[in-house]
């Protein structure tokens, strides 16, 4: 029987034109793939790729079998829609992962919905940013995805998951409450001789970009992922940061300081893989996720 992890795998390669390319695109390892591709060979029994140079290019089988797979995979997505409705969604399964923000403040609303409304719903959750959250959805370890989103630079190809926007977060700089500053507070340039904290591999992406604009390059000694730590080393004058709202409204140390910036933003989406429509237990969380995400209190 044909894996279709791996299938999805062989779409990738069809797609990007090379494994490498495909191993970034699913946020593999490129052995990962190649491992994969091998054992989706010896399942099919003819050879799908031929070594071109430092290269290589699907085989005729390979283009075949790449060209059906889409479909396949459609058709199972559609299936298991199709059983989803037929049991009334008095059983079924539905696996949600997110960014730890999110979890800490939409997520729990939303999974009280599901399970109000709709008991034999077994929801489970998972935190992870959104590179893992992605390779998790596209591995089909988990149905919805919870990701955020900057903006810049241009994400990678998505054409494989249907994106739903679920709201707009405005960022902050965060500075200790016991200082003063020469300029104006809600303006990065203010800040481009200090220390800042990054966060993610993503925020920090951000973060050098938008300093960018503003004319600097922020000067990063320390980074973290724990929004709460990165609040504690603001607050004891260690530098300062750009924090999303989510992430305050999770947690707001009394020893710091915010000022939002204009035109700075990150938005929230929730990814299911394929094209609509998801699978009942998925729409049923993603209109809860819809119901719950109304316009945030964000602080002043």
């Amino acid at each position: 029987m044909i894996d279709l992890s791996r299938l999805r795998m062989l779409v990738a390669v069809a797609r990007e034109g090379s494994i490498t390319a495909a191993a970034e695109a699913l946020h593999y390892s490129q052995p990962t793939v190649s491992h994969q591709l091998v054992k989706l060979e010896a399942e099919a029994g003819v050879p799908l790729l031929q070594r071109m140079g430092r290269g290589i290019r699907l085989t005729e089988a390979g283009r075949l079998l790449a060209d059906r797979a889409e479909s396949i995979l459609a058709q199972v997505e559609s299936v298991h829609a199709e059983l989803d409705e037929l049991a009334g969604l008095r059983t079924g399964r539905v696996r949600l992962a997110a960014f730890p923000s999110a979890l800490a403040t939409l997520v729990p609303l939303a999974a009280a919905h599901v399970s109000d409304r709709y008991p034999g719903i077994e929801l489970t959750l998972v935190e992870a940013e959104p590179p893992d959250a992605l390779s998790a959805l596209r591995n089909n370890d988990v149905d919805v995805a919870l990701i955020f989103d900057h903006g810049d630079p241009p994400q990678r190809d998505r054409r494989d998951v249907t994106m739903t926007p679920l709201l707009d977060e405005p960022l902050y700089v965060v500075t200790p409450a016991d200082r003063s500053w020469d300029g104006p507070r809600a303006e990065l340039a203010t800040y481009a001789e200090t220390r800042w904290i990054a966060g993610c591999e993503r925020c920090r992406e951000h973060l050098v970009a938008a300093c960018g604009r503003a004319g600097f390059s922020p000067i990063v000694e320390f980074e973290t992922d724990d929004y709460v730590a990165v609040q504690a080393l603001v607050a004891a004058g260690l530098g300062v940061s750009l924090l999303p709202g989510l992430t305050l409204l999770a947690n707001r140390h009394p020893g710091v300081r915010l000022e939002r910036i204009a035109g700075l933003r990150r938005q929230v989406v929730a990814a299911v893989y394929g094209k609509p429509p998801a699978s009942q237990p998925a729409q049923v969380l993603l209109d809860a996720l819809n119901a719950t995400v109304s316009e945030p209190q964000w602080p002043p």
